[in-house]
Formats: C-alpha cells, sequence, structure tokens
C-alpha cells in the first residue's frame, strides 16, 4: 500500500495578499516664516496696477498744487517785472529780426517808466492818504455834530447833538464784531483750501507734473494737444545743434517762432519761423522724429515751405484720424450730377483739411503713378467718369491690363482697347498716332475754331513703353528714342495737344527712366503719385520742385494710405506757397463706376465703340462700315477710314479714300458731298445692305 495522500479537494482557501505600504519621504522643505509670506504680500500690493495708479493719482494731483503755485509765481513774476520783454528781446534777436527785437524794447522802456512812477507814488501816497483821512474824518465828524444840532434844536433835548455821532461809532463797533464772527478759524481754512483749489486748477490746466505722474494716454500721447510748448519743445529735441542753442537762448519766449496755430481739417496748421543758421532742409530730413517728438506717426505729420524764408509749415493730424475713411464721391451720391469739362472741377476727394478737392481737367494733359495695387486705376477712372458725363468729350481708352477695370467704357468710348499683349501695345500705339493726325487736324483749322475735348487714357502705360516689337520698318513700339513710336505719339501730343483740345491721360506703376522717359513723364500738366518706394521716384513722378517743396509720395504707407495722392497741379487750389497738395481720393467701385457709366451713355445719342480685332479674320467690308457710322446720320470719309483702320488695322490699315469710294459705289452707296465735304450717308449704306441681303436670299430661293 502506498503511503502517499490524495486530497480529493481543492484548498478553497484566498491566497494571501501582499500590500504595499508606501512611506512618505521625509519632508525636506521647511515651513515658510510669516515674516516672508508677509513680505511677499505686501510687495505684491505695492506693485499691484491698482495700487500704483492710486499713487501716482494721489502724486499727481499734489503736484498739480506745486506746478500751480510755480506758474502763479512766474506770472506774478512776469507782471511785476520787465522779464517777460527780456525774453522776447532774445527771442526776437535769436530769429534775426532786429526790428521786433526794438519794438519789445521800446515796450521794455514804457514798462519801466510806468514802474519807476508807480513806485515814486508810494512814497508820497503815505502822506497823501493821511491827510485825505484826517480831512474826510473832520468833514465826516463836522456833518455828524451838525445833523446832531438840527436834532436837538427840532427836539429840544441838547443830548441829541452827540446822538448821531454815538450811533455812528456803535455801527462800526457792530461792523467789527461781524468781522470777528465770521473771520475765524473755519473762514481761515475755508480760504485756504479755495487757494490750493485755484492752484490746483492752474497746475491741472497746465499738466504741472512729472510725466511718470500723468495718466496713461497722456505719457503715451494718446489725444494730446498740439500746444505753442509742445512744438517748441519738439523742435528743440529734434538733434539739430544750432536749432538748440538758439531755443535755448530764446529762454520760455520760443514760441516766438511759431505762428497762430490754426485748426486745418482732422488736425491743426502752424507755421514756424526758424532762427538764423537753421535751414528749413534740416527739419524737413527729421520728419520721423519731428512727429515722435509730437506724439504722433510719421504720416500724421506733413511738412511744406511756404513762400516765407525760413519759415516750415507743420500739419499735425489728430492721432489716428487719417486712417479713418472719408465719405462716398459725389458721382455715386447725386445721381443729377453733370460735368462740364472747360469750366467744371472733379470731384476727386478730400485734402488734408478735411476740405473738398476738386480738379480742373480742361486742356491738362495727365499722368498718376505709384505702386502696384495703390488704387491708380480707381483714381484715373473717377476722373474719366465725371468727364464722360459732359456728352461733347469723346474718349480713347487702351486698358494695358485687360482685367475689365475699364470695361463699363464699351459703349461710351468711341476706341476701346483691352489686354496685356504685345499686340495690344501695338493697338494702342496707334491709336496714339491717330490721335496725332487728328490733332494736326485740328491745327491746320481756320483761327478761332473750336473744337470738342478728345481725350486718349492709356492705363498701365510702362506695358507700352517696355514693349520689345518692332514694326516692318525696324523701328520699335517702346522705348525712349526718336524712333520709338509709342514715345514719340506722347511727346507730340504732350507738345501741341492742349491747343486743340487733343488730351493724353496716363496711368503707370512704379515709375523709372526705363517704363517712363524723362520728356514724357515732364510733359503732364497734372502729376499726381501715390505710395512709390524712394525719393528718386517722387522725383521722378512729381518733379524736383514739388519734392524740395515738402511732397513726399514714398513716405505714404504702401496698403495703409490707398488712394491718398500727392498731386502737383495748377488745376487744383494749392495751399498758397506750396508746390503740391495731399489729397485722399474718393474710392468709386467697379459696380458703382458701371452704374455711373450707365448715366453718361443716356446722355449721349449712342457711341459705337470700336474693339480690337483679330489678325486673319475674313471681314464684310460693306458690314463694317456699317458698323463704324453708328447711328450718325453722316460721317466724313476720312473719319471713316480711321475708324476701319482701328477696326482692323490688317483688313484696312493701308485703305485709301478710293479704297472706300470703291466699295461704296459697287454696292450703290456713293459718298456724296456735304457742306463741301465728302461724307459718307448712313441711310445708303443700311439700304445698300438691305438690298445686298435681299438679293442674296432670292438667289438662294431660286
Amino acid at each position: 500500500m502506498s503511503d502517499n495522500v490524495v486530497h480529493l479537494h481543492k484548498n478553497t482557501d484566498p491566497a494571501p495578499v501582499t500590500t504595499l505600504t508606501v512611506v512618505p519621504e521625509p519632508a525636506t522643505s521647511k515651513p515658510i516664516p510669516l515674516w516672508i509670506r508677509s513680505g511677499r504680500a505686501v510687495r505684491t500690493a505695492v506693485t499691484h496696477d491698482v495700487t500704483k495708479t492710486t499713487a501716482r493719482a494721489m502724486a499727481r494731483h499734489t503736484l498739480y498744487v506745486a506746478g500751480g503755485a510755480k506758474i502763479a509765481a512766474k506770472r506774478t513774476w512776469d507782471g511785476r517785472t520787465a522779464s517777460r520783454y527780456e525774453r522776447m528781446i532774445r527771442a526776437a534777436e535769436a530769429a534775426g529780426n532786429h526790428e521786433l527785437a526794438a519794438e519789445w524794447e521800446e515796450r521794455g522802456q514804457h514798462f519801466r517808466r510806468e514802474r519807476h512812477q508807480r513806485r515814486m507814488d508810494l512814497i508820497t501816497s503815505p502822506v497823501d492818504a493821511a491827510k485825505g483821512v484826517a480831512v474826510g474824518a473832520g468833514v465826516g465828524i463836522g456833518s455828524l455834530v451838525a445833523l446832531g444840532i438840527v436834532m436837538a434844536v427840532a427836539t429840544k433835548d441838547v443830548t441829541q447833538v452827540v446822538t448821531p455821532l454815538m450811533a455812528t461809532v456803535k455801527f462800526i463797533n457792530l461792523l467789527i464784531t461781524v468781522v470777528q464772527v465770521v473771520w475765524g478759524p473755519e473762514s481761515l481754512v475755508i480760504g485756504s483750501l479755495l487757494a490750493l483749489l485755484a492752484l490746483w486748477a492752474v497746475g491741472s490746466k497746465q499738466q504741472a507734473a512729472p510725466a511718470w505722474a500723468l495718466p496713461d494716454n497722456v505719457r503715451n500721447g494718446e489725444g494730446e494737444p498740439i500746444t505753442p510748448s509742445i512744438v517748441v519743445k519738439a523742435l528743440r529735441d529734434l538733434g539739430v545743434a544750432s536749432l538748440r542753442t538758439a531755443i535755448k537762448d530764446m529762454g520760455d519766449a520760443g514760441a516766438g517762432m511759431l505762428g497762430p496755430i490754426r485748426i486745418a481739417g482732422c488736425g491743426v496748421e502752424v507755421d514756424v519761423t526758424l532762427p538764423s543758421g537753421v535751414s528749413t532742409i534740416e527739419v524737413q530730413n527729421r520728419r520721423r522724429k519731428l512727429a515722435e517728438n509730437l506724439t504722433r506717426h510719421e504720416h500724421e505729420v506733413f511738412i511744406t515751405i511756404p513762400q516765407a524764408a525760413r519759415t516750415v509749415r507743420l500739419w499735425v493730424a489728430d492721432s489716428g484720424a487719417l486712417d479713418e475713411p472719408i465719405g462716398p464721391s459725389p458721382l455715386v451720391t447725386d445721381e443729377t450730377l453733370k460735368a462740364d469739362y472747360a469750366k467744371g472741377r472733379a470731384p476727386w476727394g478730400q485734402d488734408l483739411r478735411g476740405d473738398a478737392a476738386a480738379l480742373s481737367v480742361y486742356q491738362r494733359h495727365l499722368l498718376i503713378t505709384g505702386l502696384s495695387n495703390q488704387g491708380k486705376t480707381a483714381a484715373l477712372r473717377a476722373l474719366a467718369l465725371w468727364v464722360a458725363l459732359d456728352r461733347s468729350v469723346e474718349f480713347w481708352v487702351g486698358d494695358l491690363k485687360g482685367v475689365g477695370d475699364w470695361a463699363m467704357f464699351e459703349g461710351l468710348a468711341t476706341r476701346f482697347i483691352q489686354g496685356p499683349t504685345d499686340d495690344h501695345v501695338i493697338q494702342v500705339t496707334k491709336m496714339l498716332e491717330d490721335a496725332v493726325e487728328e490733332m494736326n487736324r485740328r491745327l491746320m483749322a481756320p483761327p478761332g475754331t473750336q473744337f470738342p475735348a478728345l481725350i486718349v487714357n492709356v492705363d498701365e502705360a510702362q506695358v507700352a513703353f517696355m514693349c520689345p516689337l518692332k514694326d516692318e520698318e525696324g523701328r520699335f513700339y517702346g522705348g525712349s528714342k526718336a524712333t520709338s513710336r509709342y514715345f514719340m505719339a506722347a511727346r507730340k501730343l504732350h507738345n501741341q495737344g492742349r491747343a486743340v483740345n487733343v488730351l493724353l491721360w496716363q496711368g503707370t506703376q512704379d515709375p523709372t527712366d526705363q517704363n517712363l522717359p524723362k520728356l514724357v513723364r515732364e510733359g503732364a500738366h497734372t502729376r499726381a503719385s501715390l505710395a512709390l518706394g524712394t525719393e528718386s521716384q517722387s522725383r521722378m513722378a512729381l518733379g524736383d520742385k514739388a519734392v524740395n517743396g515738402g511732397a513726399a509720395p514714398h513716405l505714404l504707407r504702401p496698403g495703409l494710405d490707398k488712394g491718398t495722392l500727392v498731386i502737383a497741379s495748377d488745376g487744383i487750389k494749392v495751399p498758397a506757397g506750396q508746390s503740391s497738395i495731399t489729397v485722399r481720393t474718393h474710392y468709386i467701385s467697379t459696380e458703382e463706376a458701371h452704374a455711373i457709366a450707365d448715366r453718361a451713355k443716356a446722355l449721349r445719342d449712342g457711341v459705337t465703340t470700336l474693339t480690337v480685332i483679330e489678325q486673319g479674320e475674313e471681314r464684310d467690308q460693306l458690314a463694317d462700315i456699317a458698323s463704324v457710322l453708328g447711328d450718325a446720320p453722316r460721317v466724313l470719309t476720312a473719319d471713316v477710314l480711321k475708324r476701319l483702320s482701328a477696326l482692323s488695322p490688317d483688313a484696312y490699315g493701308r485703305w485709301t479714300p478710293g479704297d472706300l469710294k470703291r466699295v461704296l459705289e459697287d454696292a450703290g452707296a456713293d459718298p456724296y458731298k456735304s457742306d463741301g465735304r465728302m461724307v459718307v450717308g448712313r441711310d445708303r449704306v443700311l439700304r445698300a445692305l438691305a438690298n445686298r441681303d435681299s438679293d442674296g436670299s432670292a438667289s438662294v430661293d431660286g
């Protein structure tokens, strides 16, 4: 038998559980002492923004009293002494104005004479006052005694003689008692408080406290008004040693350099006569620092040069005012508005003063330039839309951008070319050459002949100047040589076009000598520029005279100052003594431009717009002649040839009057004379077309 024991049942007792006990590590840091916690709490309370603001406010208002006392003492001292006149004399001498210095010296001598007389009067005045008091007392007592005698006689009582005198004595005693009661310690306290309040008011008005104690908005310059002291301090800290020395010699009278500070639109304007030895260019070259000294951004300060010698004119905008948009154009808000090319002015925008800026375009060639996407096309188009509301003005439009910005002029312009390719440049060049021919035709007319305006408008003209193509004779379409076709056509229009109302308007980007030749840009009577990159570009756009006079489109902010133009022209009202003006133009959207163009079309009898025809297209000569006639009952044969050439240069560019006559005679629509000139009749051409179509239909049916 085996000794092994077999367990028939499993052990159901649970297995022992091993418990892991985490023993905390002994603390290594000691409790923070109370004095440290208290110190931290005190430091937090002291450095809290509320505490600092409160402490600064308490210090500020306390220092207002001290500052007000200083100002009051200075004013009193100035009123009692000749120090004011001495300061004015030093200021006039520092400015080199000796005539003004002599005038202030004379005033000072007059003040001293009067002060001496007052002091002499003080020596003799006590004796005179004593005599006056004695005489007055004697007369008064005598009068009271006389009154008492009258009363004694009337009452038969001798004691009444002194009654008026005693009554007067008692009244005086009563007044003394009232003064003693009223003028007690409380009155002294109230009087002192009123005096402190008056000093606080003076100091508060003049901000007579250190900068660290002033409110945040004042320390940061937000909304700080422009005062004479602020302007003088800004000029003193400009970094011009001779200017700083001159102002220091003037003492507190540095404001003698300043003319009156005038409200000018959304800012203020002040003329500054610089001391001898300080040139205006030294101030112009530090525009940014001057703006920062005036607590303004650079674009909020404009420096121009008026006619007066050694004078700069500062225009300082209200903080943030130039970032606010201006209102819509009158062309949009007034649907009854019409234009007058000869006598009217286009409502282009607002100047920095907030006044309406209107431009006369009468017999003035125009050039607008600037960096890309700054509003050049919108500014140029706004002028064209206004002129289009004069039904007598004819437009030829060449849009070398070709994205539809000028699409509303289809049906309004008699010639319309749209596209950026070299072929479009060729068409635009031929359009300018046709304008030269029209100019020459008008120049040959009898003296005194009046012609309607023809405005040739080329947008993105730099594309034309940069075109590398040559014609059959080897002449470049672009470039700036005497053989460059676009350049020479533009020059010819600039030379004589205005005399017969043939004008050239151009818009171009980023001017250089290559894409905007010197002779062309200087031929424009009205030159305007949006934001540019460099001063040299500003000189190209506006000319040296305008830039030397303060024009600075290169200081405009690209993207932020969209539509802001610096304009040099005699067609716009420029402040006296300045050579340019800055205008914020009204923005007219493409949809609004279409609406304005529709109003312009409604004023006209109907315009047939000639557009570019692709090469190689088969032409229906008679139909083309009918299309270029438009709604006019008759058109000169010379004009018909020009329109046909613009319609398809390949098909009609070499046509002569004989070619036109041959086609019309074959169709039975012979040209005829009207007022001694050969014309093409619209009714004849349409009748010939109808007869041709009916004959063709009959032959097909047969």
